[in-house]
């Protein structure tokens, strides 16, 4: 990893952790991201694109910053014509591990700001088979049972206090809860069908 892309992530970590109460106009601005970039880009590239995270669920807080999931068809495409485009309109870009670490899989990562450099949107593209697509259980689960969002919501804003601008810990300090809930609700959702 050079110098400078190391620079570049050790600022990403240190930003502020805010999490703040839901807002009923973030699945509005997903919708909006979400038509942007099917106008902006190639639709054979560009499969599905999913709203997840926080955000996704209507009453759990959030740091305020739209995940979006979306599916491509090549992440070796993505790098060619996808980066160039969302680069010139402003998104950072950046290669990134799945799961934390160093290795793979890696997938295309994206970063929007508003006119005061505070992070807006976050863009994650992946392929049809990567395990991010696990994800949208966690949402569904806490979409259908409140009282696992009530946890999630406790647990995130116990972290963010914790962690302000640590966001390597504010992270890990979630991970247990989300694996273990994401893994629930996959036996679920899979013993629904």
């Amino acid at each position: 990893m050079d110098d400078k892309l190391k620079e570049r992530i050790e600022e990403l970590v240190r930003e502020k952790i805010a999490v703040v109460p839901y807002n009923p106009a973030w699945p509005k601005l997903f919708e909006d991201e979400a038509a942007f970039l099917r106008r902006k880009l190639p639709q054979n590239i560009v499969k599905r694109i999913e709203h997840f995270g926080s955000t996704a669920v209507p009453g759990l807080s959030a740091k305020p910053i739209i995940d979006i999931l979306a599916e491509v068809s090549s992440l070796e495409e993505t790098k060619k014509q996808i980066v160039p485009i969302l680069e010139a309109e402003g998104y950072e870009y950046f290669w990134r591990p799945a799961f934390g670490d160093d290795g793979p899989p890696f997938y295309a990562w994206f970063i929007k700001r508003n006119s005061e450099g505070q992070r807006t949107h976050h863009i994650h593209m992946v392929e049809a088979d990567s395990e991010l697509w696990d994800r949208l259980y966690f949402r569904d689960y806490l979409l259908q049972f409140p009282t696992e969002a009530k946890c999630y919501d406790e647990l995130k804003r116990k972290l963010s206090e914790e962690y302000p601008i640590d966001r390597v810990k504010y992270t890990e300090g979630k991970s247990g809860f989300i694996l273990s809930v994401t893994k629930k609700a996959k036996e679920y959702y899979e013993s629904q069908n």
